[in-house]
């Protein structure tokens, strides 16, 4: 009885102990996070790090840029440009070093990066090396990277006779496959020249970071470059993106896709893979050469690289492929990223019940964590994915790996508390008011005194007044009129299917058709909203990237202790449910429904938001092939319109900041910038043709065809949304 009684007050005296540790982990934890509020306030620059710049690749020198009324402090901004999601493009030191390929000066100069449309920053307190908005020091597993945060994506800016103004939020110009291509082409002429290199590891040296000897600065120099190297290969297309879009959905597949093939079939690829003469590329031997040492269930990023460079090389047996009949094997794995998309503009998508351009995105409950681990994963998170032996795992429990005989560890460098964090962050920003349209803010005050000078920006009451009675009938069924600055605001996507809307269809269509090689998912269920559904060995895209994320939101961030890491886990899961008012719903709009034959249909679509704001997010359609909102007003001339008809531009420069304060948007002549031609699919700019001598209501009597003043009437009246 008294060894009994002992036990008992044992027992007791642990689970206290077990308690009282949890309640001072979780205090402590609180306590951080109160401080961490707190400390984010410090990087308050009243410009907001923006600086001026007198040299311009298309000779638009500017001021040092002003703000409008967005709802966001200095140091609300400050905190989005430079807070990292997990983000690991190439060591830090590396890129601080790195000149450009051509001549010393450095590549992350302001003059270059502002030359990719990134825009330039002067240091601040968590920016203390002056990178552009949107690239920051990320640190994994105690080694300092290069980033990319949202804000690279989404924030831009507007020129006008040398001044300018940043738009926190909203759709970058930036040219990203130039960036990499250039950033790939000065790592590679590092490794070339002998004075460049030496330069180059004098400096990474001098910063006695991360890296002690010339010999660890040249093993990672050329794993980093080759790892560049494998991501523009995979995701090359033989179409020009230029500037202000890319195709995000197909590189984010490639890059899971990557990640997930395993050796099997991947065996099962070289083996099938033929010519143009259908004969096969390599013998059984060759692939097994080019295979051996490589992992059975995950392939590393460094794996890959040495698959494709023994493919390629004629030493040891290996097959010594052209570049060409290395192309045929890349697209028996990858899928062409040949739809670029503008980057999309991120004032209310945190009240929006579905995102992205064709509402392939539920955004209730946790779905915004998954989307953006997504897209962390596009823009290089370092995936540690590896097989592990059976036994209980969250991630293999979400994903079905259950029952493996190796189930995928997710572990990664994605952050999912500051993604919950970011997503909170965005609640508050609002879309901008023209200019000359004053609001009590003080940044609104200060626009409108520099802009009231200039006659363009003037609003004409009159057209407003006849605009708003025409975006009532021509517009607001798909385009509600909303409070910008309404807390509990509700964004509800309008679909439309691609036929309805007669819009540019590859983007929809690649996210529905695209497949890839499932990996340890093959013969696993995903849960979906029609169902469960068995993901097969050649795989829907879409499946495999849900299935992935689900893993990587399951698990807890490697670079935090035991149960700092779970607790961290768990307050990014209820931040997530808790934190997120919209509830799940059904699509709004007139889409195909999904059903159990096709599963994907409503995908096939584009939606419509409101469109406060929409004067600063040029160019227009969601593959940007329309420069400017009174563009977007005219018909595409087809075969058998007349003549002397007025038509939206077939071509247009792209890159220019300087705006066009009448016609809303963006110069687009003039200037040696990348030349957009709407030919092609994925570029097209057909549809979206209301109002035009193409809408069916105009062609079927029941509508007048805007004239010439009704559509500057509308652009009048979208000015002050």
């Amino acid at each position: 009885m008294g060894i009994f009684r002992i036990a008992t007050i044992v027992g007791r005296l642990r689970w206290r102990f077990l308690i009282y540790a949890f309640l001072l982990i979780l205090g402590a934890m609180l306590i951080a996070l109160a401080i961490g509020k707190t400390y984010q306030r410090w990087d308050n620059d009243p410009e907001r790090g923006a600086l001026a710049i007198s040299q311009d690749r298309f000779g638009e020198p500017y001021s040092t840029p002003i703000y409008l009324d967005q709802g966001w402090s200095p140091t609300d901004s400050l905190w989005f440009y430079n807070t990292t999601q997990g983000s690991a493009l190439l060591p830090y030191d590396f890129f601080i070093a790195l000149e450009q390929a051509g001549t010393q000066t450095l590549f992350r100069a302001n003059t270059n990066m502002d030359g990719y449309r990134y825009l330039p920053q002067k240091p601040t307190f968590f920016n203390r090396d002056g990178l552009p908005v949107g690239f920051v020091k990320d640190t994994y597993q105690g080694v300092d990277y290069l980033g990319f945060t949202c804000a690279a994506c989404h924030t831009s800016q507007i020129n006008y006779n040398g001044k300018a103004i940043r738009i926190d939020g909203g759709p970058s110009m930036a040219d990203m496959v130039g960036f990499l291509s250039g950033l790939e082409q000065s790592l590679q002429a590092t490794l070339d020249n002998d004075e460049k290199y030496q330069r180059f590891v004098t400096a990474v040296l001098a910063r006695n970071n991360t890296y002690k000897t010339p010999s660890q600065i040249r093993a990672d120099l050329e794993t980093w470059t080759a790892s560049l190297n494998l991501y523009n290969r995979i995701n090359h297309s033989p179409f020009d993106y230029g500037y202000a879009r890319l195709d995000a959905f197909g590189r984010i597949y490639n890059r899971v896709l990557q990640y997930m093939i395993n050796r099997q079939q991947l065996e099962a690829v070289l083996l099938g893979a033929t010519n143009d003469q259908r004969q096969y590329l390599l013998t059984p031997d060759e692939v097994s050469r080019v295979l051996d040492g490589i992992s059975e269930t995950i392939i590393s990023d460094r794996q890959f690289v040495q698959v494709i460079t023994r493919l390629g090389s004629t030493a040891a047996g290996y097959p010594g492929l052209s570049r060409a009949d290395i192309t045929r094997i890349k697209q028996h794995i990858f899928n062409e990223a040949n739809a670029p998309v503008s980057y999309g503009y991120l004032w209310d998508v945190p009240h929006s019940d579905y995102v992205q351009w064709n509402g392939l995105a539920a955004n209730a409950g946790v779905g915004p964590l998954g989307r953006n681990a997504g897209e962390v994963m596009g823009v290089f998170a370092i995936l540690d994915w590896s097989a592990q032996k059976p036994g209980f795992s969250l991630s293999a429990w979400l994903t079905g790996q259950q029952k493996k005989t190796r189930h995928i560890d997710f572990t990664s460098s994605i952050d999912s508390v500051n993604l919950a964090r970011l997503e909170a962050h965005l609640k508050s920003l609002t879309s901008p008011r023209w200019p000359t349209l004053a609001t009590s803010h003080e940044n609104q005050q200060n626009a409108k005194a520099i802009f009231d000078a200039e006659p363009a920006w003037k609003i004409d009451p009159e057209k407003v007044r006849r605009g708003q009675w025409l975006y009532a009938t021509h517009c607001q069924s798909c385009h509600e009129l909303i409070d910008r600055t309404d807390w509990d605001r509700k964004i509800v996507a309008h679909l439309s299917n691609v036929n309805q809307v007669g819009t540019d269809p590859a983007t929809a269509l690649n996210s529905v058709n695209y497949t890839g090689y499932s990996g340890n998912f093959n013969n696993t269920y995903l849960r979906g909203g029609i169902g469960s559904q068995v993901i097969q060995n050649r795989a829907p895209a879409l499946q495999i990237l849900t299935a992935a994320t689900t893993g990587v939101v399951a698990t807890p961030d490697p670079d935090k202790w035991l149960v700092h890491r779970f607790l961290d886990w768990l307050y990014m899961l209820a931040h997530s449910f808790f934190n997120n008012e919209l509830k799940p719903s059904i699509k709004t709009g007139d889409y195909q429904p999904d059903t159990t034959a096709d599963p994907y249909a409503s995908l096939r679509a584009y939606k419509a938001r409101p469109l406060n704001g929409i004067w600063a997010t040029a160019p227009y359609l969601h593959n940007g092939s329309v420069p400017t909102l009174y563009d977007l007003l005219l018909p595409k001339q087809r075969t058998g319109d007349p003549e002397e008809g007025v038509y939206r531009r077939d071509e247009f420069r792209v890159g220019a900041r300087e705006f066009d304060p009448l016609r809303v948007g963006f110069r687009s002549e003039g200037y040696d910038g990348f030349l957009l031609r709407t030919t092609r699919p994925g570029d097209l700019n057909s549809g979206h043709e209301y109002g035009t001598i193409h809408d069916l209501r105009v062609k079927a009597g029941e509508l007048e065809p805007l004239s010439d003043e009704d559509r500057w009437a509308l652009v009048e009246y979208l000015k002050t949304l």
